[in-house]
């Protein structure tokens, strides 16, 4: 099964909502593990549309 691809305020969305449970007090090392490579996966993300984005303009204004 593949996985959909989401929009840059989705992963957004989702990275926030990672950070959140991050800063949680009852959060297990465990969780907060599991959350931390969550994150970092959204981050990923975001920061892979950001610069296909950011190519997209260096091209269009040239």
């Amino acid at each position: 099964m593949t996985e959909q691809k989401l929009t840059f305020e989705q992963s957004l969305k989702k990275l926030e909502e990672a950070s959140e449970k991050l800063k949680s007090q009852e959060t297990s090392l465990e969780d907060a593990i599991k959350n931390y490579e969550e994150g970092l996966k959204y981050y990923k993300e975001c920061s892979k549309i950001l610069e296909e984005a950011e190519q997209k303009v260096e091209v269009l204004t040239k």
